[in-house]
């Protein structure tokens, strides 16, 4: 089964979310962005979702998660939560 290991960035407005996309493309740190804007609880610890599988987060993470770019920022992805940035650290198939 195939694993992977993400953080991520939940914010409630699209407009925030692009432009705390763009303030990590310039070099911000995406741990500190998470601490200081997210609204997950997993802000507190930068993000970090952990490993996991298919099925155990929304349809529209497990899209990006189990598909796109390792170590690229993804994103803004809605979901009934609000706009995410996603980074895929790892995935294993």
């Amino acid at each position: 089964m195939a694993l992977a290991s993400a953080r991520h960035i939940l914010v409630e407005d699209e407009a925030l979310c692009e432009d705390l996309k763009q303030q990590i493309a310039d070099g911000a740190d995406f741990a500190d962005i998470a601490k200081e804007h997210s609204q997950c609880p997993s802000g507190k610890d930068g993000g970090s979702l952990g490993e996991f599988g298919p099925g155990q987060m929304v349809p529209e993470f497990d899209q990006v998660v189990f598909t796109d770019e390792v170590n690229v920022v993804h994103g803004p992805v809605k979901t009934q939560f609000g706009f995410h940035l996603l980074e895929v650290t790892s995935r294993t198939e």
